[in-house]
């Protein structure tokens, strides 16, 4: 029964955070999705995550009813966790002090503290991730397709091909992706790290849990960082 009601609770703020970007990028680009780049990645994230489609459509009138007013507002906070690992968390609230407390307690719970406004964020790069699962294609069709496409590059992961693009181009290849492939996709702008710090079991654990914290807030809707462990310490967590 514990077990459950965790899992829910994790869920009723996975759905809060979706209903949440739904309702900003609405308002910000309009409810029709053909139009509204950003909403629609929100739709899609929204259906990869089963928010009923009631509650998807309700979020979406919202924001674009110019009769209510969406107090909700981008934020960004940066910072390091214990060992050194460089944090980039993104946020939508409607009060910026409370986010911002949640967000530093998170931090320093854990060894870690709050850092200055661009101090970080020269370690990551900003760009598109379009994940196309995979199928029966190998790695030389999707090196043409990258390049046809107009990706940066294409990353050949486990269950995956993830094709990188510039943020101007994000939406241009997604589509172009879409339209040439019947695969499973899914897209999101994200801070991509220049260079990883490999941290040790210790270290794993505190910044795992820094994770946890901030993503226990219903403000915080990304959190980027640039660690790596061994796998002598994943096989260690996993015994």
């Amino acid at each position: 029964m514990y077990r459950k009601g965790a899992q829910d609770a994790k869920r009723a703020k996975v759905f809060t955070k979706l209903i949440r970007e739904l309702t900003v990028s609405s308002k910000e680009g309009g409810p029709d999705p053909a139009a509204n780049p950003r909403l629609r990645a929100a739709i899609s994230a929204a259906k990869s995550n089963n928010l009923p489609k009631d509650t998807m459509e309700k979020a979406i009138n919202r924001g674009s009813n110019s009769g209510e007013s969406s107090q909700f507002e981008p934020v960004r906070y940066e910072g390091y966790a214990s060992g050194g690992v460089a944090f980039i968390v993104e946020a939508l609230t409607d009060n910026r002090n409370r986010t911002a407390g949640e967000v530093r307690a998170a931090f320093t719970k854990f060894g870690g503290s709050l850092a200055e406004s661009n101090s970080v964020a020269f370690q990551f790069d900003r760009v598109g991730s379009i994940r196309v699962k995979k199928t029966n294609e190998n790695s030389d069709e999707m090196l043409d397709l990258a390049i046809e496409v107009g990706a940066e590059e294409v990353i050949d992961a486990e269950m995956y091909h993830e094709f990188i693009s510039k943020p101007e181009n994000f939406y241009t290849v997604r589509n172009s992706l879409e339209s040439k492939l019947s695969n499973e996709i899914s897209a999101e702008l994200i801070w991509k790290p220049k260079n990883l710090v490999k941290i040790d079991h210790e270290i794993f654990e505190k910044v795992i849990k820094t994770i946890d914290l901030l993503e226990d807030s219903d403000d915080v809707q990304t959190v980027s960082s640039n660690f790596e462990v061994s796998d002598e310490v994943l096989q260690k967590l996993s015994n």
